[in-house]
């Protein structure tokens, strides 16, 4: 079986999910290529042509989140093949295996319920995120034909809009590789660095508990949600095209009316800065409004539990007209929700 020590158990139901939650999450990226289109000439970055906006998917946080928990030593099944230990691409039958160590012997010994249960404790993103679980028909015939085929993912994200419009960096540059054959001959290959000045962007997820059930979703993972995030975007963008990166909002709410969640919590924040948001270039050029969130959490407070909170220091925020750091926004999710409803979260702690 596999060495991992971050499996679940899937009979202690005291540790399942019983509320939903509702996630908003943001982070910036300065001088740097937030999501690039491989489909596009040179990576360039995903800009929304009729507003502007930079668009960021669900599959590049995810991927963020994927590595973090693999950093993290949690077994994960969508390994991201830039981090693997050999250069071998392995297929889905091999990386079943290796995220839950068990061998031919042991799956025909055991029907596919008890695989998939097996699959689901050391598997942590396929607890998250779900998986299409495709392998060879050999495979699939020692797995069983009651192995699911699909597992759906109790935790998404929408796609990220930024907040601003976005400026492509004028002075983006063309690089060079050389590299030497054996014969002693040189070749070489031109690419453009695209790269955006500056993009404020939000994140909307939900977590649902119902699903949580058919994935094995604890609320031990939920939980570790409120570092993850954070931890996953300070870590995982530590290269030259992702350098750039911060996390500045994370809030998670937590509700306790089953089936219940306010929906696009997001919409709730505009920047509200006097500069016009094609000149940003940084965080201290920002000012985030967040009257529309606190009247949402407000106008449904009777149906939350608790608000997880996450802010940067560098962070301003505008609460009424007022305009002040963590401080402001802490104060007025305390004026929304009640005080003891709010948690501050050390996500390093």
């Amino acid at each position: 079986m596999s060495d991992e020590t971050t499996a679940v158990d899937p009979t202690d139901r005291t540790d399942a999910v019983e509320n939903r939650s509702e996630i908003v999450f943001a982070y910036d990226a300065e001088d740097t290529n937030p999501n690039g289109n491989p489909l596009s000439a040179n990576d360039k970055p995903r800009i929304d042509e009729t507003t502007g906006s930079a668009v960021v998917t669900d599959v590049r946080l995810k991927r963020y989140l994927r590595d973090q928990l693999d950093d993290d030593g949690h077994g994960i099944y969508v390994k991201n093949p830039t981090k693997a230990d050999t250069e071998d691409v392995p297929g889905r039958d091999e990386l079943f295996t290796r995220v839950t160590g068990l061998d031919t012997d042991d799956l025909e010994e055991m029907g596919g319920n008890e695989a998939a249960v097996s699959f689901l404790q050391y598997a942590a993103d396929v607890r998250y995120f779900g998986a299409t679980c495709s392998f060879s028909s050999d495979f699939q015939k020692q797995l069983g034909d009651d192995f699911p085929g699909q597992f759906i993912g109790p935790v998404q994200f929408s796609h990220s809009r930024s907040l601003n419009t976005v400026v492509q960096k004028s002075e983006s540059k063309q690089l060079s590789t050389v590299v030497s054959s054996s014969k002693g001959n040189e070749q070489g290959t031109f690419a453009t660095d695209n790269r955006l000045q500056y993009a404020f962007l939000p994140f909307h997820g939900i977590v649902n508990e119902v699903g949580a059930d058919d994935t094995l979703l604890s609320a031990t993972d939920v939980e570790r949600l409120d570092s993850l995030l954070w931890r996953a975007v300070k870590n995982q963008t530590l290269t030259r095209s992702k350098m750039g990166h911060q996390p500045r909002l994370y809030l998670r709410v937590e509700y306790d009316t089953d089936a219940f969640h306010i929906g696009t919590l997001d919409d709730g924040l505009e920047l509200t800065q006097e500069m016009p948001d094609t000149e940003l270039r940084n965080i201290t050029d920002v000012t985030l409004g967040v009257d529309g969130l606190l009247e949402d959490l407000e106008t449904y407070s009777d149906h939350i539990d608790s608000v997880y909170v996450t802010v940067d220091r560098h962070l301003t925020v505008e609460v009424d007209g007022e305009t002040g750091g963590p401080e402001t926004l802490l104060d007025g999710l305390a004026d929304a929700v009640g005080s003891d409803a709010v948690i501050e979260v050390d996500p390093y702690a």
